[in-house]
């Protein structure tokens, strides 16, 4: 069986490309191919692969502005000749699942999301754009949507991240797919008896992340949030920060295990596919302070590793942080990373090497039978 890999795009470090590490230590001979690389922005790791770029990868500013050339991933993964593989594994969020296969190509998705901003964050995407920029949006917006429903017709196969994103698949392609949750290394991000001090927000700052929501409620409670991670919201976020907010910037994986270990709580306050840092800071035994709604319902144990808000408002997020620090000992530290030992690295690449050898054993055997499903 000759693997393929492919991802949108590598050009940061997040749970998807988690997902792809994984893949290639199941298929380590495996090439990866993607619109853009950028070394620089990912861990060693990815130097020993056989990572295969698209035309776009020489275009100026690609690999540091890549969400500027979206109405152009289409066209550059649909060049990418797989013919020579007989499986096809990919990790999708926007375009990687629109690679061309041929008939005899048995191509798996494992699918982190339907494209968010072409479907369901489509409005909130446009909703502080400008009008002309509006209207370019809704335009090209409407041929990607239309590329994006056909070309999942191109996958045989899918796999879902959580039960959440199983529903938004069955909704926008109107496909079945089967649920295995990402993998969280549960090895590297253990507790440790460190004083809790502070609590803990952060990721990528971008603004469906809703981390104003944790800067605001925070600053008004007047009690200690130190956020990590950068991103275009990082200024905006500094404005309406208090005194009591401190940001990190980036920071790396062993600095972050140590702010786990160290916080009261983590805040998660956006509606995300699925969610690793909410698990990761489960791993280090620290209960979090989600929004009710997404990969959280499936990651967080609401009263044993957790507390959810129902509403994506300030004032509903403060009155959760007031519920738990209420009742903050009652979240102990052995039922938080027993939950969280659910998700590991191990479980993951056993699921998703059963799952992919079992269908491209039942895809050969339905070509031989003339059957294509």
């Amino acid at each position: 069986m000759k693997v393929a890999l492919i991802h949108d795009w590598l050009t940061n470090y997040g749970g998807a490309e988690k997902v792809i590490e994984s893949f290639h230590r199941i298929f380590p001979t495996a090439p990866v191919f993607t619109v853009f690389y950028d070394q620089s922005r990912l861990p060693d790791s990815f130097k020993g692969m056989d990572i295969r770029t698209s035309f776009l990868q020489r275009v100026p500013f690609g690999r540091k502005k890549h969400q500027w050339f979206l109405q152009f991933m289409p066209l550059a993964v649909e060049q990418f000749n797989l013919s020579e593989y007989d499986l096809v594994l990919s990790s999708s969020s926007c375009c990687a699942k629109g690679v061309i296969t041929g008939a005899d190509v048995c191509h798996v998705c494992y699918c982190n999301t339907p494209m968010r901003y072409a479907w369901d964050f489509y409005h909130e995407y446009i909703a502080n754009k400008g009008l002309m920029m509006r209207g370019y949006i809704a335009w090209q917006m409407n041929r990607i949507r239309q590329w994006d429903r056909t070309s999942a017709d191109r996958v045989d196969y899918f796999i879902a991240n959580s039960h959440y994103i199983a529903n938004r698949i069955k909704k926008h392609y109107k496909r079945d797919s089967y649920v295995i949750y990402p993998p969280v290394d549960t090895d590297f991000y253990y507790p440790c008896g460190e004083e809790k001090e502070f609590f803990l927000c952060g990721g990528r700052l971008v603004g469906y992340k809703r981390i104003d929501l944790a800067v605001e409620a925070f600053s008004q409670l007047r009690l200690p949030l130190w956020v990590v991670g950068d991103g275009e919201e990082y200024k905006n976020l500094k404005k309406i920060a208090g005194s009591c907010v401190k940001f990190l910037g980036k920071v790396n994986d062993s600095e972050l295990r140590s702010l786990y270990q160290q916080c009261r709580a983590f805040i998660f306050p956006g509606e995300e596919d699925f969610g690793i840092m909410p698990l990761e800071a489960q791993a280090c035994g620290r209960p979090v302070i989600a929004f009710g709604k997404g990969g959280a319902l499936e990651t967080v144990v609401e009263g044993q590793t957790g507390i959810f808000f129902e509403r994506q408002t300030v004032e509903s997020l403060k009155d959760a942080i007031k519920r738990f620090i209420n009742s903050e000992d009652d979240f102990l530290c052995e039922t938080i990373t027993a939950h969280a030992k659910h998700f590991g690295q191990a479980r993951f690449e056993m699921e998703i090497k059963k799952f992919v050898t079992d269908k491209y054993k039942v895809f050969k055997a339905n070509l031989l039978d003339g059957v294509y499903t």
